[in-house]
């Protein structure tokens, strides 16, 4: 384990770092403090890299390798562990850097500074990379939803699915149909798989029908729930 001062989303050097302590990670999970307007207490896990610009660190259009089967399990691990009354647990979806030359995802204590010194909440946190074995199940990109992924944190917590990256409605908004495709094609190579959750009921028919269109032209395939097995609880 690595503590530092700097900022996370500019730490592009974790793995020079780590390698000075003779450390060479096959992945990177930063834990780390997540911070929402809302303030309400969350605990997150989530995939990194931007599908267009680089405002907070990382590179433009470009996508940092998830770990789906390993961010999953830490969100399964979390929700059983979990016994804070009205502490949000979910996914949020692939957003900031750094960029790091490794599978990485965060996971983290929210939502403002009232939350941040909870150490009970950290030491949920702890126990679950301290245990995490990570999963085998078919790995996913969600595709749809909000920033906090209801819908595939749900899926996750139930169906035997490992979501990787997850692109929002919010990044597909305005967006033609080449940059759409560039999306759906990196975020599943990022991912190691071709097939996508999509979130129908997050947008109307022609949305969907057009995210279809688009996967398959990609070479790329929609699954939706009944096309996985019930998780073992």
């Amino acid at each position: 384990m690595l503590s530092s001062q700097r900022w996370h989303v500019d730490f592009e050097d974790v793995l020079e770092v780590a390698g000075k302590f003779g450390a060479d990670p096959d992945m990177v999970i930063f834990m780390s403090r997540h911070s929402s307007e809302s303030g309400r207490p969350a605990l997150t896990v989530h995939p990194i890299g931007n599908y267009h610009g680089n405002e907070l660190g990382g590179r433009p259009r470009e996508l940092v390798r998830s770990a789906p089967g390993y961010m999953t399990d830490a969100l399964r691990r979390i929700s059983k562990l979990n016994d804070m009354d009205g502490t949000q647990v979910c996914f949020e979806v692939t957003h900031h850097g750094p960029w790091v030359d490794r599978p990485t995802f965060f996971i983290e204590v929210g939502s403002d500074a009232s939350n941040w010194g909870n150490r009970h909440a950290a030491d949920i946190l702890a126990h679950v990379l301290a245990s995490n074995k990570g999963s085998e199940n078919p790995a996913v990109v969600g595709v749809g939803g909000g920033h906090y992924a209801p819908r595939f944190t749900e899926a996750a917590l139930s169906l035997k699915a490992d979501f990787g990256h997850m692109v929002p409605n919010y990044q597909i908004e305005g967006r033609d149909d080449e940059d759409v495709s560039r999306m759906l094609g990196e975020a599943c190579r990022a991912t190691g798989t071709k097939l996508i959750f999509l979130h129908k009921k997050s947008m109307k028919a022609p949305q969907a029908a057009r995210i279809k269109d688009l996967a398959a032209s990609e070479g790329l395939e929609i699954v939706g729930s009944s096309d996985f097995d019930p998780l073992d609880q």
